[in-house]
């Protein structure tokens, strides 16, 4: 007899939820790592439901992130996690190079205590390379807003942009070393 039931099986992929800055350099980031599925850049952590030019104004408390969907059987929430802290600076309060406003925070936002006491224990090796001025918030994840369509994706539709070629290459070029060494 078939099962009817309306429950659907587990996904067997996870997901974390990640603000390194602008989220066109950790979205592009992430994209290169194996065994990434999918990267989707959006809004967390505020009240409302946010867009870019609101977001933008400081107004909202949301941060810029990334929902970075993985299969664990391939890449494991430390390895992502310790990612992170290669491909932004975690010592700079709510600022990433020009970029300066509380929506451009460093935060992982966790959605159980697995994913705390990973983030937390990650936290704890980056202080091996940052020390104790890390400024990195670890907070409860809330909701996720999918960001408007232009940001998907932007570094793979504009290479050639002045932000991507300044800014973004040079952060891939330390992925790509990292993803080698490794």
């Amino acid at each position: 007899m078939p099962d009817n039931s309306s429950e659907s099986a587990p996904s067997p992929f996870a997901s974390l939820i990640l603000g390194g800055g602008c989220f066109w350099c950790t979205e592009a980031a992430y994209r290169m790592v194996p065994g990434v599925i999918e990267v989707v850049s959006g809004y967390a952590g505020g009240e409302g439901p946010p867009n870019y030019e609101a977001v933008c104004s400081g107004t909202t408390g949301h941060a810029e992130v990334v929902r970075v969907d993985f299969d664990p059987s391939v890449v494991t929430p430390a390895a992502l996690l310790d990612l992170f802290w290669k491909i932004h600076d975690p010592t700079t309060l709510n600022r990433q190079g020009a970029d300066v406003g509380t929506q451009y925070r460093s935060t992982i936002m966790v959605t159980d205590d697995d994913q705390r006491a990973e983030a937390e224990a990650s936290l704890e090796r980056a202080k091996s390379e940052w020390g104790d001025r890390i400024e990195t918030e670890i907070s409860d994840f809330e909701k996720f807003h999918v960001a408007e369509d232009y940001h998907q994706r932007y570094y793979e539709r504009n290479p050639e942009a002045g932000f991507c070629q300044m800014v973004i290459r040079p952060k891939l070029d330390k992925v790509q070393q990292q993803l080698a060494n490794h």
